[in-house]
């Protein structure tokens, strides 16, 4: 039977726009489940790159979602709204929230949530739900790859990244990735990665032409932009495509356009906080009958960096930024 719920919970507010040390520990009230919402019993939360912006000021939450950060949960569910239908008190849950992760308690719409896989623990099971969503859709719908196919993927040790050359390696994919060092591109190898490229030491272009007879990629996942973006046109094949998710390197770029003219290229891009709950709905139900299979067999799984406790965030926020990350960074919320 699930404990009696209180009334007041700790979560990590962002007290002004700044650096990691705006991130500071207070006081709200439990939120309430809607009709068709879970309330959630937080034990665990995923730390991404967007609660970093929001943090910074440049990525505000959409409407109605809660000001405090965190995309990503996983923990019990101890309530439950009227119009549920699938899940119970007790269960065990990982789901994608767009808002209120960074709490001891997060409301989340049944649909969005899914069972733990067998054999996961909260950190895992909270290390899912952004970049497995992300990639499925971004990829493997958006990217329409295939069996066969060459995929690149920048920030191969991302959390994105990481979770890209498995589930790409895993659907029989050609996988070329790039990373900033030699140990992370080792990193990359050891996750399936077919080819690694040092992209401080090696033009990624060169290589992906080398690793294709020089036909380039179909497909590749960039979260770079800048003087990334007409770069990822010269190494793609002919009909390629390029999906774009972030812009690290700026939103803007200067880019020979009759190159997409030439190969017939396709540049398209997506985000998900704002879509809507259907939509993510979707999502959810594909990868529950396509890729959870997966993970109990742990035919992939996420790769966990560092794990830090809630009260903690603004450390988690600094590993983040310094770049030296191997995988999710996570935080505990106990």
């Amino acid at each position: 039977m699930a404990s009696k719920i209180p009334t007041t919970m700790t979560a990590i507010e962002i007290t002004q726009p700044g650096g990691p040390l705006v991130l500071k520990p207070g006081k709200r009230g439990v939120p309430e489940a809607g009709p068709n919402e879970l309330l959630v019993q937080v034990h665990a939360a995923g730390v991404n790159r967007p609660d970093v912006l929001q943090r910074q000021g440049h990525y505000p939450p959409p409407p109605g979602a809660s000001d405090i950060p965190g995309l990503e949960i996983a923990g019990e569910v101890v309530a439950v709204g009227a119009s549920v239908t699938r899940f119970r008190i007790g269960d065990r849950v990982t789901a994608l929230v767009a808002g209120g992760g960074y709490a001891q308690y997060c409301t989340v719409h049944e649909t969005t949530a899914l069972p733990i896989p067998a054999g996961y623990g909260f950190i895992e099971a909270a290390a899912l739900p952004e970049t497995f969503f992300t990639v499925w859709h971004n990829v493997f719908e958006r990217g329409g790859l295939t069996s066969g196919e060459t995929f690149l993927v920048h920030g191969g040790t991302s959390g994105i990244g990481t979770t890209a050359i498995q589930l790409a390696s895993a659907f029989g994919a050609y996988v070329i990735t790039t990373a900033g060092s030699d140990d992370k591109c080792d990193a990359c190898l050891k996750l399936g990665a077919d080819r690694a490229v040092n992209y401080r030491t090696h033009d990624f272009v060169d290589a992906v032409k080398q690793a294709t007879g020089g036909k380039g990629v179909n497909l590749t996942l960039d979260m770079v932009g800048g003087d990334y973006v007409e770069r990822n046109y010269d190494a793609a094949a002919l009909d390629g495509r390029i999906v774009q998710i972030a812009h690290l390197n700026g939103a803007k770029a200067n880019a020979d356009v009759s190159k997409i003219m030439i190969k017939r290229l396709t540049h398209t891009g997506s985000t998900l906080r704002s879509r809507p709950i259907e939509f993510k709905a979707a999502i959810a139900r594909e990868l529950e009958l396509k890729v959870w299979p997966l993970l109990v067999e742990r035919r992939v799984a996420p790769v966990i960096d560092m794990v830090y406790p809630l009260h903690e965030a603004w450390r988690a926020h600094e590993r983040m930024e310094e770049g030296q990350h191997v995988g999710k960074i996570m935080l505990d919320v106990g």
